[in-house]
């Protein structure tokens, strides 16, 4: 993979650095002077702007080819702010197996603003397409998907999302700019929690909006300054810095994950792997597999006994990290969402989500198969110990 081009754009530190120094000053301040009373000063308030943000933003947009960027104080706010541009009455289309935060944000609290929302397998344009109405104006796909790694057609669903006068959003967490560009594919809107492979390094938390229309700018700032979600000054001068790294870090977890599928398809424990390069769609659309995937035990009672022996792995919410990443949606990401809900998913307790990180791959290999071999050895010793009655 090369990513010259990417590359030049997140080092460059010396936008908005008069001493051209190796990163871009921190600009700790809530407020600043103003020249002329009245004026249009570029900078007055920190929640409204500040360079260090601008910076950040500008990296954004130019990574994912867009021309305005928006950083936010999580993903889940940078979410909120694109259906905050919705009016009561407003239809939007989602992924049934939506995160599990969106999926909290669009029934319990969005619903109550008069927003409809219907969720179909958007792997299937028809059913996409049937499931437009009058009142459609945004169509939201993850792609891929989260925790099952289902594919959406990105060009597919624009054609569907222009020929009704919809908008189309794209949460690209999963890809990263460096492994999918929706906006090139049609895309309106691209989102991402910025807290993952963006930052990378799971010390904050941000997320970040990239759009390309004047109009969805002004609409998305208004929401970013009025309800005060920007991400911090603080937080904007750590992920521009994280930036730097992202190539080679993303290369390398991308290069671990595919390792790491290619065992689990060949083990006896492993029921099924999620992960999207076997998808002809999937490849059409984006450079590789990038660097998550789901699996699923056989003996899904074995699903704490596996991680309870683990070493390498971090057993935790979120992805993304240096650190190998082991998440259980049932428990975590889509905890949110009803049992019932998320049994018909597929989201069940032997399904996991892996994220793998900078470790040594062959170490991470041998780790995994050594919590997956106690686990099953554990279930076959207790079938085989002799059970007395007193």
């Amino acid at each position: 993979m090369s990513y010259s081009k990417e590359t030049s754009l997140i080092l460059d530190s010396t936008r908005g650095n008069e001493h051209l120094s190796s990163n871009q000053p921190l600009y700790y301040s809530s407020t600043y002077h103003q020249q002329t009373l009245g004026g249009n000063a570029e900078y007055d308030y920190a929640r409204s702007g500040n360079p260090n943000r601008q910076l950040l933003e500008e990296k954004l947009a130019d990574l994912e080819g867009g021309q305005y960027g928006f950083a936010f104080s999580s993903g889940i706010a940078a979410i909120t702010a694109v259906f905050l541009t919705l009016e009561p009455g407003d239809h939007v289309v989602l992924p049934d197996d939506v995160y599990g935060g969106t999926f909290r944000l669009t029934e319990q609290i969005l619903k109550k603003f008069k927003i409809e929302f219907t969720t179909v397998d958007q792997t299937d344009l028809q059913q996409v397409k049937a499931a437009v109405q009058d009142n459609t104006k945004l169509i939201y796909v993850e792609t891929p998907s989260n925790p099952l790694f289902k594919v959406t057609d990105i060009d597919g669903v624009s054609q569907i999302a222009r020929k009704n006068n919809a908008l189309l959003a794209v949460d690209n967490t999963f890809m990263t700019p460096l492994g999918q560009s929706p906006l090139k594919l049609g895309a309106d809107i691209v989102i991402h929690s910025a807290t993952k492979f963006l930052g990378g390094h799971s010390d904050l938390i941000a997320g970040a909006v990239i759009v390309n229309d004047p109009q969805l700018k002004n609409d998305i700032y208004l929401i970013q300054n009025g309800t005060g979600s920007g991400l911090s000054v603080y937080d904007s001068w750590t992920l521009a810095k994280h930036l730097k790294t992202l190539p080679i870090r993303f290369k390398q977890s991308v290069y671990n994950a595919e390792q790491i599928y290619r065992y689990l398809i060949e083990n006896e424990a492993i029921e099924t792997v999620y992960y999207p390069i076997t998808s002809d769609t999937h490849l059409r659309q984006a450079k590789n597999g990038g660097a998550v995937l789901g699996f699923r035990l056989k003996d899904e009672s074995k699903a704490q006994a596996f991680v309870d022996h683990l070493n390498i792995p971090l057993v935790s919410v979120s992805l993304g990290g240096v650190e190998t990443i082991l998440s259980h949606p049932a428990t975590m990401s889509h905890a949110a969402i009803p049992e019932d809900v998320r049994a018909e998913r597929g989201i069940t307790n032997g399904l996991f989500r892996l994220s793998a990180g900078l470790e040594d791959v062959k170490e991470l290999i041998t780790d995994i198969d050594w919590a997956l071999k106690e686990a099953t050895y554990e279930s076959k010793k207790s079938i085989e110990e002799p059970h007395f009655s007193s």
